[in-house]
């Protein structure tokens, strides 16, 4: 079974098929995951499988390892184009979330201003003020929508607790286009039902949603590295491309990583 997870609170840098150059903020425990969802294809693993004992970092163990890391990487030439949150779980669950942002727009301006700092996050918390507010003021706020369907979402992201993917919608659409939506497509099976979201059946009301919510940008992608459950596949290159076109006709630009 795949696991991979990140030391913590920094890794990297690491070269990200979307981001670049990326050194990542995990505000995770360093020896387990914590996160809303339990997707499927999550390179981290399921979460039962991967329970912490450590506690997470705090806003001032952050910073001082970000800054630590910040002012080597300035002293060895080597310039990130991205600081990334991501790691082992969802990011905004950490309840210092909005200040360690403030703390990184800081470091960032110190060391590396013309680097990004973008948020990987599934967006269950996104509508919460405070975490709201603080993906407002980063440059690439990057929030999942796997789909529209709340069948395929259960058996996929698996949402911990009450999920509606209406009101998430609603909140990705509040943020006035200063949002990129991240969508993975992916085909194969689990527990023997098919997790195939690459068909009209499922692209169709997705773009009818994402041009309702107006992002500024899509990212779609494919599996890349191992996942946890190994009946999984990826998506072609012609399917990906397909949807990439779709989304550019609809007006909104769109990548598409395999």
């Amino acid at each position: 079974m795949s696991t991979v997870i990140y030391p913590s609170p920094i890794f990297g840098p690491v070269h990200s098929r979307r981001l670049g150059v990326s050194l990542g903020i995990n505000l995770m425990p360093a020896d387990g995951k914590v996160c809303t969802f339990d997707c499927i294809y999550c390179e981290c693993g399921f979460n039962a499988d991967r329970r912490p004992t450590l506690p997470r970092p705090t806003r001032a163990e952050v910073a001082d390892a970000l800054e630590q890391r910040l002012r080597r990487m300035q002293a060895d030439g080597q310039a990130p184009d991205v600081l990334t949150f991501a790691g082992n779980g969802e990011p905004t669950l950490h309840p210092d979330f909005a200040a360690i942002i403030g703390d990184t727009i800081g470091l960032r301006d110190k060391y590396f201003p013309r680097a990004r700092i973008s948020v990987l996050s599934n967006a269950t918390a996104a509508a919460r003020p405070d975490v709201h507010e603080a993906l407002t003021r980063v440059d690439n706020n990057i929030l999942k929508l796997d789909t529209v369907c709340p069948d395929y979402i259960n058996t996929v992201n698996r949402p911990a607790g009450r999920y509606s993917v209406d009101d998430t919608i609603e909140t990705l659409r509040s943020f006035g286009g200063h949002a990129v939506i991240q969508t993975m497509f992916m085909k194969g099976s689990f527990n023997g039902k098919d997790v195939d979201n690459t068909s009209e059946r499922y692209v169709a009301p997705w773009l009818e949603k994402v041009v309702y919510i107006a992002p500024r940008e899509v990212m779609i992608y494919t599996i890349d590295r191992e996942t946890p459950d190994h009946d999984l596949r990826k998506a072609s290159h012609g399917e990906l491309d397909a949807i990439r076109d779709r989304v550019i006709a609809a007006g909104i630009p769109c990548t598409a990583s395999y």
